[in-house]
């Protein structure tokens, strides 16, 4: 599953997906009022088809593009719900009903739902975003360290939005979440069914929202699965999201404390990782995995992130750590990628991702101002990286925004929305389920894992127990709220 602190990792870092060299061209034909369905070449048990649907959803009757859907029938016809639709964090949705579908719902769900999932417009087989893989194997480190760094990071976003735009097409206009929630309810009409239910995680909590707010009469039922809060201005949302990753390490030091297989047990966690960000200021932390690699202070917080508390890998985070102070060897870390040489084009998120958001930061002298703030709030880990890198990325996106941050405004008789969010989620924190509940008011009920990590419908039986009573069911918890515990 690709996650929204994954895909906010993939804009600065060249954690992109390789495609192939031609750009597909937008389709002309009528809206297909039905998909034509066929066995997947990957799963025949699934079947895969296309809905041609309008690049603009301003100008329904202008160019089209083929979103690729994917569905796995109810496995007792006779006892079918409807619809689920998924979307679990912005990557291929065909993919995923082919593959984890199975292992990732329940039985009971599987049974009774047509679980159907598609690419979202810009990913996948649905007019995929394509780039130039030389300009991205130049992208900057998002770390300007004064003005003419930030400058060059804006020249650069210059360079590679243009490129995107004339190798993807007029589709890469129009990749915004409020026409992704369009096109699924263009999936629901031609499926033929009069309401539907749908499962959205991380990155796809937002079309979810955005799909309440259009289509709430056309909702059965909606579980969101760590949730973003699509209201915060740019500073709240740095500085919340820094605490976030905060909290995440501090959750990770009291698991060390208390359980002896940590490989930091007995010590003090939060000095050992200082000790290790301040040789990486000095540029003396070596990786003991990797010859001849240095670790900067984002490098290090970078691996703790998505390399340990977003799984959360516990285990694995400490011993690298311990690695990294002893100088022994120890498990690989995460290292930033790029395309080889070999490759031409490749599927870049910032298109996509920056439509969503209004990030204002004009210069490195407000950034700067941003992370001092930051690491008021986040004195160990300084920051959040992976929201670094993508709101500097969109800040400098010389595109303006089609769908920027607001509150929801969800219509009366949208039936009840279930939040679900773990208490130290380093990627989108509990205080953003929080905000997303209040300003659903009474018609959301949130249930708190409490525990770490990011996405928890598979954390334990009490948060899947807690989903599936609502999806199948229609139940929420009493009170409007849940504990799970950890």
């Amino acid at each position: 599953m690709v996650g929204f602190a994954r895909m906010l990792a993939a804009v600065l870092t060249g954690t992109v997906l390789v495609t192939g060299s031609t750009a597909l061209p937008g389709s002309t034909a009528a809206l297909g009022p039905e998909i034509a369905w066929a066995p997947c070449a990957a799963n025949r048990a699934v079947e895969c088809g296309v809905l041609h649907v309008p690049v603009d959803w301003g100008r329904p009757g202008g160019a089209t593009f083929g979103l690729a859907v994917a569905r796995l029938k109810a496995a007792e016809p006779g006892r079918r719900i409807g619809v689920l639709a998924v979307n679990v964090g912005g990557g291929p949705g065909t993919e995923f009903v082919q593959g984890e579908a199975n292992t990732y719902f329940s039985k009971e769900i599987l049974a009774r739902f047509d679980v159907v999932g598609f690419d979202p417009r810009g990913v996948g087989r649905s007019s995929p975003v394509r780039c130039s893989a030389d300009i991205v194997r130049r992208e900057p480190l998002p770390t300007p360290r004064d003005q003419a760094d930030f400058d060059r990071l804006r020249a650069y976003a210059v360079e590679l939005a243009a490129d995107c735009r004339r190798r993807t097409g007029p589709v890469a206009d129009h990749l915004d979440a409020v026409s992704l929630a369009r096109d699924l309810d263009a999936v629901r009409a031609a499926l033929g069914e009069r309401t539907i239910s749908y499962h959205g995680v991380s990155a796809g909590t937002l079309p979810g929202q955005h799909y309440a707010e259009l289509f709430g009469s056309n909702l059965r039922a909606m579980s969101l699965d760590s949730v973003l809060d699509h209201s915060l201005p740019t500073g709240p949302f740095l500085v919340s999201q820094a605490a976030n990753a905060e909290d995440a390490l501090l959750a990770f030091g009291r698991w060390c404390a208390r359980d002896r297989a940590c490989a930091l047990h007995g010590r003090h966690v939060s000095r050992v990782w200082d000790g290790l960000m301040a040789r990486a200021d000095r540029g003396t932390l070596r990786d003991p995995a990797l010859a001849g690699r240095v670790l900067s202070a984002y490098d290090l917080a970078t691996e703790a992130h998505l390399g340990g508390l977003m799984g959360p890998d516990y285990s694995w985070l400490a011993e690298r750590i311990a690695s990294l102070e002893s100088g022994r060897p120890g498990p690989r870390g995460v290292v930033r990628g790029r395309p080889g040489p070999e490759v031409r084009e490749i599927e870049h998120p910032a298109p996509a991702a920056c439509q969503d958001w209004r990030l204002t930061i004009p210069d490195h002298r407000r950034l700067a101002a941003h992370a001092a703030k930051m690491r008021r709030v986040a004195p160990h880990m300084r920051t959040q990286p992976d929201t670094q890198a993508f709101a500097l990325t969109c800040a400098v996106w010389p595109v303006e925004p089609r769908n920027p941050q607001h509150r929801l405004k969800v219509p009366a008789g949208t039936p009840p929305i279930l939040l679900v969010n773990a208490r130290h989620d380093p990627a989108t924190g509990h205080a953003m389920a929080v905000g997303v509940r209040r300003q659903l008011g009474r018609g959301a009920s949130l249930v708190t894992y409490e525990g770490a990590g990011h996405g928890v419908y598979q954390r334990t039986a009490c948060t899947r127990r807690a989903v599936d009573d609502y999806l199948l069911r229609l139940r929420v918890p009493a009170e409007g709220r849940l504990t799970c515990e950890g």
